[in-house]
């Protein structure tokens, strides 16, 4: 019997709202015991309990040390954190490694968005899937029987997500005085993230009439199209995990290889993320590069949106380590990626040249890519969600016999110890 008895979970920061709370509950009804580390007062709103919060408000270069003494004051077992790039969870991940902790990583889905992604040690670029090879993955789905859904078209959780963002920023910006001493893992000030959520979701009616007109420009213009997946400049893949400083450099590579390779009645659609807030100025910086290249009329822009839209039509995709590439290998569409991904495998992600990738893309295997999400949603891919109360009662159904199992999502697979995976009803 799986129970949490002899367990103690330390929570570092993890999904804003209040996905964290509702998880410790559910770990506390399995037997363990629960701490919270807080780094601000936005991570402190969404833990309602003083008993099991543990407030840091020292400097980012006190912290490993702080870390370790947390662990031994309190007899911790295992460490959950939301994304293992920043700073302050590398440097627990480093630590707790050396102590023989478990790490538990939870991410945004990789075959988002009516999944998240459990893993251990590490995700993304970090993650065990970047040593499995598809033929390892297919000798442990030999007995598997699972029917595998449909390719998810829109990201349920949005509205949730850019509203929690929001108020998490408003706790920084008005009542973060205990914690001078917290700085950031991005770039921006506190009152610049604020001010980009607060914008987003006061403009979202506008940016949704925007996306539908350049949409359905693409749609009927009668053109053949490559789509180039954009993320967020600051996301912890694309700064951790691939050859670019900066999305403009992408841009640029991008729109170089397309005008010097592509047919001349081809066009490129550069597909912006979900949550593109405006702090890269991605509209301004592809018009001037497509100028440059003498194919401005040729390039367009959409601001997120439905993905299926405009891969339904697309030729071929390219992006830089985007989860959203997975949808564009579902439909067996050619794939050019420059940095490090799960799904970077040979079989199905093309090592063309760009400049040829763009006049002649190579098709990916579609039955190693078919066997490889397969093998992911009986694996680390979880149905539900952080930011919506269907999506966490969905994912908190799985999650915590997963955290509480002696082996990893992939382990456990192979061993045929894993919880049988719950089927999931797509919604469109």
């Amino acid at each position: 019997m799986v129970t949490g008895a002899d367990r103690r979970f330390l929570f570092l920061q993890g999904p804003h709202g209040p996905f964290f709370k509702r998880l410790a509950r559910m770990l506390r009804a399995a037997g363990a015991e629960v701490w919270r580390v807080g780094f601000n007062a936005g991570d402190a709103a969404f833990w309602p309990d003083r008993g099991s919060y543990i407030a840091y408000q020292d400097p980012p270069c006190a912290w490993p040390d702080r870390f370790r003494d947390i662990v031994a004051e309190k007899g911790i077992t295992d460490i959950v954190l939301y994304g293992d790039t920043r700073r302050i969870h590398a440097d627990a991940v480093d630590v707790a490694r050396d102590l023989g902790l478990t790490v538990h990583v939870l991410e945004e889905g990789y075959l988002r968005p009516y999944w998240i992604t459990y893993e251990r040690d590490g995700s993304n670029g970090n993650s065990a899937l970047m040593d499995l090879s598809i033929p390892q993955m297919r000798q442990m789905l030999a007995d598997a029987e699972l029917d595998i859904p449909e390719a998810p078209a829109h990201w349920g959780d949005m509205r949730h997500h850019v509203f929690y963002g929001a108020v998490y920023h408003g706790f920084l910006l008005l009542a973060n005085r205990a914690y001078r001493n917290f700085r950031p893992h991005r770039a921006q000030s506190v009152m610049e993230e604020f001010r980009l959520y607060l914008k987003r979701l006061l403009l979202m009616p506008f940016l949704w009439a925007d996306r539908v007109v350049a949409t359905q420009r693409i749609k009927h213009g009668g053109f053949p199209y490559h789509l180039a997946l954009l993320q967020l400049e600051h996301d912890s893949s694309f700064q951790s995990h691939s050859p670019f400083a900066t999305m403009t450099e992408f841009l640029e590579v991008v729109i170089d290889g397309f005008a010097r390779g592509a047919p001349t009645h081809h066009h490129l659609v550069f597909k912006a993320h979900p949550l593109e807030d405006g702090r890269a100025p991605l509209r301004r910086e592809i018009k001037r590069l497509a100028a440059e290249h003498d194919a401005g009329d040729r390039v367009h822009y959409v601001r997120g949106g439905k993905l299926a839209q405009l891969l339904d039509h697309a030729r071929s995709a390219v992006t830089v380590n985007s989860t959203a590439a997975q949808q564009a290998l579902w439909r067996g569409l050619p794939l050019k990626a420059f940095g490090q991904a799960v799904y970077a495998k040979p079989e199905f992600v093309s090592t063309q040249p760009l400049t040829d990738f763009f006049a002649r893309p190579a098709r990916p295997d579609a039955r190693a890519y078919r066997d490889y999400r397969h093998f992911l949603l009986e694996t680390s891919q979880i149905a539900g969600g952080f930011y919506s109360a269907r999506g966490r009662r969905q994912l908190l159904r799985q999650i915590v016999d997963m955290m509480l199992a002696p082996e990893d999502p992939y382990d456990a697979f192979a061993k045929g110890t894993a919880a049988p995976r719950q089927q999931l009803r797509v919604v469109k």
